[in-house]
């Protein structure tokens, strides 16, 4: 496979986006439908209404294969709100989930927020162990029953 590259997203990516995450996490989590919804929903109201000056999202892509995605969206003036961050499977552990991780951040950083935050599940231990070498700190866990399934949520934030 070639060099991968981080783009920006375009409107053309949302079909692709929410199939993939929906896919993933039925197969790896045993989510039911109604994470592919949510999925679509939050992509849906990004192109319909972010603000590109402190708004964006990045897909990863080798030789024109989509290999992964993360968002940066404004939560308040000062927070932004990482979203839809995940990388195929076969792209894990290469060091692309930390280039994704810092290409969102430091936009983060430059469009003027002092902290950030995310919400995910205990069962993405990869990531977790991402987010806390990244400065990322677990705020807050809590049981839940979602997408079908039992979970924990983990609520992660950092500083800027």
């Amino acid at each position: 496979m070639g060099e991968v590259v981080i783009r920006r997203f375009v409107p053309g990516d949302r079909d692709w986006l929410v199939a993939r995450h929906a896919a993933l996490y039925t197969r790896d989590e045993g989510f039911d439908g109604s994470f592919g919804v949510l999925v679509g929903e939050v992509v849906d109201a990004f192109v319909a209404d972010h603000d590109p000056a402190c708004e964006t999202g990045w897909i990863a892509e080798a030789d024109g294969e989509r290999l992964g995605s993360i968002f940066c969206v404004r939560l308040d003036p000062r927070t932004a709100k990482l979203r839809l961050f995940f990388l195929e499977p076969e792209r894990r552990g290469q060091g692309l989930g930390r280039r994704l991780l810092d290409t969102c951040t430091d936009f983060a950083r430059a469009s003027g927020y002092s902290a950030m935050v995310l919400w995910t599940h205990e069962s993405h231990r990869a990531a977790g162990r991402l987010y806390a070498r990244s400065g990322w700190h677990l705020e807050a866990t809590r049981p839940v029953h979602s997408f079908g399934v039992d979970n924990v949520e983990q609520h992660w934030t950092r500083d800027l």
